[in-house]
């Protein structure tokens, strides 16, 4: 049977039990050990596989920052691995985006040893990590990201087959400006510490890769967005979701009413409907 009919097989409204297990990943330029988190189905598989590259404005937070959607995904049916991303302080852009192309190849050669199928490999991504995986879906073979070897299978590329985020910064410049409008230090210096040199900012920015028409990669994405975020303003989410469109791309654009920047965090019936959002959208991709 072709692993493109075993990717099929998922159903958004199926529950598994999950093992979860973590192994040691890669070690980064500053010395510490990054780790994947697998949130392993339990059942006769092989099971579509995700990759979860977490947030926290490049400066912070881990592989644990997302759990609670890993877990909805991976209990209907996905195998779902979350992993450690260098943070600003350790190396700036591109370093994390060069881990989740790393992780990316890393991932299709060792997605089989937990009941994997990487026929069509999606990418979940949240704020900076929805930044991220945005660049890491247009641009999967450019050689600032590929820069790190992967002896093991030096064939794989990091090529995906679809990305589904929540509130991802798709505008670095245009959220660096609304930060500057609040007189959010904290937010300022992220990207301060992130970009260096400043002009990477501009590089590196989703809106203006298509903005400045550059020949991309343009993989169907899901951008769930908190009507009431004041981090990653709504009008620069809708605005990137009809650049992408305009581009020819498939982006499927949603906002979350009564929802903040990080509303995903907490129980409730719109962090529900965004696990059903995220599961449906992965279906249609790997049904469709």
């Amino acid at each position: 049977m072709s692993t493109d009919t075993l990717a099929a097989r998922y159903n958004p409204a199926a529950k598994f039990d999950l093992v979860v297990t973590e192994v040691e990943f890669r070690r980064n330029s500053a010395g510490r050990m990054l780790v994947a988190r697998i949130y392993q189905p339990q059942g006769p598989g092989p099971f579509p596989t995700v990759l979860d590259l977490h947030g926290g404005g490049w400066n912070r937070k881990d592989r644990l920052a997302e759990q609670p959607m890993d877990r909805a995904l991976a209990a209907s049916g996905l195998l779902v691995v979350a992993v450690d991303l260098t943070l600003a302080g350790e190396a700036p852009y591109p370093a994390c985006v060069q881990d989740a192309n790393y992780a990316v190849r890393w991932l299709k050669a060792n997605a089989a040893k937990w009941n994997g199928d990487i026929s069509k490999l999606g990418v979940f991504g949240s704020s900076s990590g929805g930044h991220v995986a945005e660049l890491l879906a247009m641009r999967p073979h450019d050689p600032r990201y590929t820069a790190i070897p992967f002896a093991a299978a030096p064939h794989l590329d990091a090529t995906v087959a679809y990305v589904a985020m929540r509130s991802p910064v798709s505008n670095t410049s245009e959220r660096h400006d609304n930060a500057v409008r609040r007189k959010n230090e904290a937010m300022i210096k992220n990207s301060q510490t992130f970009f260096r040199p400043w002009e990477a900012i501009h590089e590196g920015n989703p809106q203006e890769i298509l903005d400045r028409k550059e020949k991309v990669t343009l993989v169907p994405i899901l951008i769930m967005q908190g009507a009431l975020d004041d981090n990653v303003l709504p009008s620069m989410q809708e605005h990137f979701a009809k650049s992408y469109r305009a581009a020819g791309g498939d982006c499927t654009y949603l906002a979350f009413e009564n929802s903040v920047h990080e509303w995903t965090a907490e129980p409730g019936p719109q962090t529900d409907k965004a696990h059903e959002t995220a599961r449906q959208f992965i279906a249609r991709q790997l049904n469709g």
